[in-house]
């Protein structure tokens, strides 16, 4: 567990799209700091190994299947979280999707189902643990967002604007819950090695543009967003750090 500052011992944490990626990531990262852990996901094998690799460790894990796009499926994981865990104490909003397309060839009904899943999921999800953490007068929520909510590329009409619309619902849901202990901020990666990406970075030529984008040369590791996750998770930012979003992107938007 972590000691002092970054201590999660006793906390209890949500993380959606906890199956793969830096969601699976994050959610071991904060077991790693003494944290118990419900994972998510739509699909229960994959959430599975999540699940046993932190009970592994010594912590409580439960698992629950669901959609985070639907309304009533996100107010029964938050429900069901302190049903068997006791409380919550931190949401990390991870889960979502991208579909990858230049804007004259996105239909109307690609560019809503990444703005619904990405976005709306991600308020569904706020929205329920918020109530909950406002009653009990603490909490921090962390939503992943990305460097396109920054800057922009090309073929990434839904997916950016998603992103940049989460970086404001995180400032302005932060201003709401501020006076009653719950803190909401977002981390904003850059490209970082995981199953994920990895069509991208097999691909030689989007491999280099992406590697030459990033002031230190290479796409960023898994670990290297423990330490941000912890932080806002903690007692280390609970004091007055609320509303922010926390760029690890290898000096990508210093450009």
């Amino acid at each position: 567990a972590g000691t002092g500052l970054f201590d999660l011992s006793g906390r209890v944490a949500l993380v959606t799209g906890a199956s793969r990626g830096l969601g699976r990531r994050a959610a071991l990262a904060l077991a790693s700091a003494g944290a118990d852990v419900v994972v998510t996901a739509r699909s229960e094998p994959e959430i599975r190994a999540a699940r046993d690799a932190i009970r592994a460790m010594g912590r409580r894990s439960e698992l629950i299947v669901a959609d985070i796009g639907r309304e009533a499926e996100c107010e029964a994981l938050v429900a069901t979280t302190i049903e068997r865990l006791g409380r919550i104490d931190v949401l990390v909003n991870d889960a979502g999707i991208n579909i990858r397309k230049p804007a004259l060839e996105l239909s109307l009904e690609e560019f809503e189902a990444v703005v619904h899943t990405n976005l709306g999921g991600y308020f569904l999800c706020a929205r329920a643990a918020g109530r909950a953490m406002v009653a009990q007068g603490s909490g921090s929520i962390i939503n992943v967002s990305s460097i396109f909510s920054m800057v922009g590329l090309a073929g990434q009409t839904a997916y950016a604007s998603s992103k940049g619309a989460i970086a404001m619902m995180t400032r302005v849901l932060a201003l709401e819950w501020a006076n009653a202990g719950v803190r909401v901020n977002a981390i904003a990666p850059s490209y970082f090695e995981t199953e994920l990406t990895r069509p991208i970075f097999d691909d030689p030529d989007r491999r280099e543009f992406i590697t030459s984008r990033s002031p230190m040369g290479r796409w960023g590791q898994p670990h290297e967003l423990d330490g941000a996750m912890i932080f806002l998770a903690s007692a280390a930012a609970s004091g007055f750090i609320t509303g922010h979003t926390l760029l690890v992107d290898g000096g990508w938007t210093a450009w």
